[in-house]
């Protein structure tokens, strides 16, 4: 190849390379500016004896126009706390607790205004490892903060703990844009700027967290906005999705079901004789492919009704029953 001709080659790979990256820098700008405005500040505050004092602070991420926010329950959780939520547009609105689910770390609050931006939420089942998501918070009040990367990993778990009862959120979202201070709460948005998740927790250098926003979180929020709590079923385990070996899946007509992680000492799920390792393809009759799955089956509903199990450990299918009892925090 000619030097003209090299010249030319390394020209042409330049102006691909920065069209790509004009091209990311794009979906990264539109997805801050659609979804910042619905991003707020909340500075936290809690009764003392000289009245109201500094608790901390977060971000949460408008749900309604009339003021409904949705945060991490971390931010908010504990007795008399309210505040004020700042918005990019300079507003200071006060807001109220409307309930909390700690083993989701998930809190609806209500903001004393109206006239708000909801964000558009997704769908975080969707989601592949590779995505590319944007992290939004609003740690300063007057102006967003906004961290880009992609999904590193899905389907992990994260222990959320309500009083003496310790659950694990599970679907967790697992990805590198970094979560700066003051985060918690802030959404993480995709490339159509649709929320697919709450900002949680940093896993780890260059590594965030961020609970699911799916129809199992959706049905939650739906809840605490409704009734200022959840009320649900527990069998005590922590699970995980895992694919089927061949014969199982010709077997069940599926690719995947879900496999026991971790099993809690005295639950449900340790008297009905479920292991870890134990992969889990039916419950209560229904085919069990995803986390999500078992999810949707434990509402109140559930509390003291068995449910049979179709169960694949090792190369034995077992036939189990667990009931559910109510979890209290």
């Amino acid at each position: 190849m000619s030097t003209t001709a090299e010249q030319q080659h390394e020209n042409e790979a330049e102006r691909r390379e920065a069209e790509a990256l004009d091209a990311y820098s794009r979906v990264v700008v539109d997805v801050a500016e659609r979804v910042a405005p619905s991003v707020a500040n909340l500075r936290v505050m809690r009764r003392g004896r000289g009245g109201q004092v500094p608790a901390g602070a977060g971000s949460a991420v408008a749900l309604t126009p009339d003021g409904f926010l949705l945060t991490s329950a971390h931010v908010v959780a504990a007795p008399g706390r309210g505040g004020r939520a700042t918005f990019v547009d300079g507003r200071e609105l006060s807001w109220r607790v409307v309930g909390v689910d700690r083993l989701t770390d998930l809190a609806v609050l209500r903001a004393d205004g109206d006239g708000l931006t909801p964000a558009t939420l997704g769908e975080a089942e969707q989601l592949r490892v590779g995505q590319l998501v944007v992290a939004i918070g609003n740690p300063n009040g007057f102006a967003g903060s906004v961290t880009a990367g992609v999904v590193s990993a899905l389907g992990r778990s994260l222990p959320a703990r309500a009083g003496r009862t310790v659950r694990h959120i599970d679907n967790v979202i697992q990805t590198d844009a970094a979560l700066n201070p003051g985060n918690s709460g802030g959404a993480l948005v995709d490339s159509s700027a649709r929320v697919i998740g709450i900002n949680t927790a940093v896993a780890g250098v260059g590594l965030g967290l961020a609970v699911p926003i799916n129809a199992a979180t959706r049905h939650i929020v739906g809840t605490l906005m409704r009734d200022g709590r959840v009320r649900r079923a527990w069998i005590g385990i922590a699970a995980g999705p895992r694919p089927l070996p061949p014969h199982a899946r010709v077997r069940v007509g599926r690719a995947a079901g879900v496999e026991v992680v971790d099993v809690s000492q005295g639950s449900p799920a340790q008297r009905a004789g479920l292991r870890a390792e134990d992969l889990i393809v039916e419950m209560g009759g229904q085919a069990i492919e995803r986390v999500d799955d078992v999810q949707r089956l434990m509402t109140q509903d559930a509390i003291g009704r068995p449910l049979a199990l179709r169960v694949l450990r090792g190369d034995r299918w077992l036939d189990l029953e667990v009931s559910p009892i109510e979890l209290v925090e």
